[in-house]
């Protein structure tokens, strides 16, 4: 849980119940814990510092706090008649109410790409689906392409294939030589705990760049299991599609809304050599020479 460090308040400030002192251990003092729209009565020891009372907040509320999220606890200082953010070195000694409070600080989304910090997904590319998604030859040309620029650039690669031994293999144009994992799964988010783990494993990942089918079921679900965990997600719209060019139209739509990054292939792969200077930039720019199919897709972006 990320919770945020505990913020330094002022002496002053602080309530009769703050002590700035470790010391302590003993009888139970009544704490009132409050989280959201709820408010629970319960104990800790005398001397309770910031970490019991964390504790005691996901004993009490840890099917309902978002793991992902960062909070601050703060105190009922009786002074000010109102909630101050916990002080550092603060225990507990007599009775007091404290609350948890997710922090809802919004952050623009500018959509910057750097090969250190970007991880590819292929969503279930796979041949059973070629007859039944729309525009399917044009997306796997543009997933190849997306699929030589990573591996020019050193870029990871996570593939998925959604029940394989139904659907069968990806298909057979897509290379899939060095990519970092390829998996099978029922679930249709991507983000499984595999997926998690090699994620862990790559130091500093910003940002994923996702493409592949359905987009508004596989594809969809995965961006918002990686929105959800603080990654920077970029659709590749000439490179998702589904049976449906409505469901994919108002999928783009409600992700868009969501601060997910619909992007192109071309765009993608520029952004990520950043400079003619760069030294795979020739490669790269031999890849996108011929622009990318616009098909079908264009008008239901």
């Amino acid at each position: 849980m990320n919770m945020a460090e505990q913020p330094v308040v002022c002496a002053a400030q602080v309530s009769p119940g703050v002590q700035s002192n470790n010391s302590g251990g003993g009888a139970a003092v009544p704490v009132l814990f409050c989280f959201s729209v709820f408010a629970r009565p319960s104990s800790v020891p005398h001397g309770s510092g910031y970490e019991v009372l964390i504790q005691k907040f996901l004993g009490l509320y840890g099917d309902q706090i978002d793991m992902h999220r960062k909070f601050v606890v703060q105190l009922f200082a009786e002074e000010w008649g109102q909630y101050i953010d916990l002080p550092k070195g603060y225990v507990v000694s007599d009775r007091c109410k404290v609350r948890l409070v997710p922090l809802q600080i919004q952050l623009t989304t500018l959509g910057n790409l750097t090969p250190a910090s970007t991880v590819f997904f292929c969503c279930d590319m796979q041949e059973r689906f070629r007859p039944a998604i729309k525009y399917f030859g044009d997306i796997i040309s543009v997933g190849q392409r997306l699929l030589q620029g990573a591996r020019i650039l050193g870029i990871p690669v996570i593939v998925t294939e959604q029940y394989p031994k139904g659907l069968g293999s990806t298909v057979q144009e897509l290379d899939l030589t060095g990519v970092k994992l390829v998996l099978p799964k029922t679930k249709f988010s991507m983000v499984l705990p595999e997926v998690e783990a090699a994620l862990a494993e790559i130091p500093g990942v910003r940002s994923v760049v996702l493409f592949g089918v359905e987009t508004h079921v596989c594809v969809q679900q995965t961006a918002l299991d990686l929105i959800g965990r603080g990654v920077e997600v970029h659709i590749v719209a000439d490179a998702s599609s589904s049976r449906s060019m409505m469901d994919r139209m108002f999928a783009l739509e409600r992700l868009a809304r969501n601060g997910i990054i619909i992007t192109t292939s071309e765009a993608v792969l520029l952004q990520l050599v950043a400079d003619k200077d760069h030294p795979k930039f020739k490669e790269i720019q031999n890849l996108i020479k011929a622009s990318a199919p616009e098909s079908g897709l264009l008008s239901k972006v």
